[in-house]
């Protein structure tokens, strides 16, 4: 056990979990991206993963380091590609492909939502809280 545990210490390490100042979970499900199809959803998740190597905020430190995780379902199951980001908890509808430049340079680079494509929020709590 203590083996495996080690492993996957050093997988963190290299991935730099525990520098990351958010995480962005992209759901590609079917059921959510009905409306645009599994290929929609894909382009969506590429351009996610190509314009955060781009911008240098994947596999970064820094204060606009991020962390990316294509998931199956985050249980809204329409108006997808749904997308939330934490430790904010903004929920956003409808993350095509042509909407993640503008996503990164405004939300996880300049910090402000885009608030025409936010749908719900959800703050994870603080320490202090």
């Amino acid at each position: 056990m203590a083996e495996s545990n080690e492993k996957l210490a050093g997988i963190a390490e290299k991935l730099l979990i525990g520098q990351f100042h958010r995480h962005v979970f992209l759901c590609a499900g079917d059921a959510c991206c009905a409306g645009v199809g599994r290929e929609a959803a894909q382009a969506a998740w590429d351009a996610l993963k190509d314009i955060l190597k781009e911008k240098h905020l994947s596999l970064a430190t820094g204060p606009c380091a991020c962390y990316r995780t294509k998931v199956g379902c985050l249980r809204v199951c329409t108006g997808g590609p749904v997308m939330v980001v934490y430790p904010e908890g903004t929920w956003y509808g409808n993350m095509t492909a042509d909407r993640i430049p503008r996503f990164v340079q405004e939300h996880l680079i300049e910090g402000k939502p885009v608030e025409e494509w936010v749908f719900a929020r959800n703050p994870l709590p603080t320490a202090d809280a």
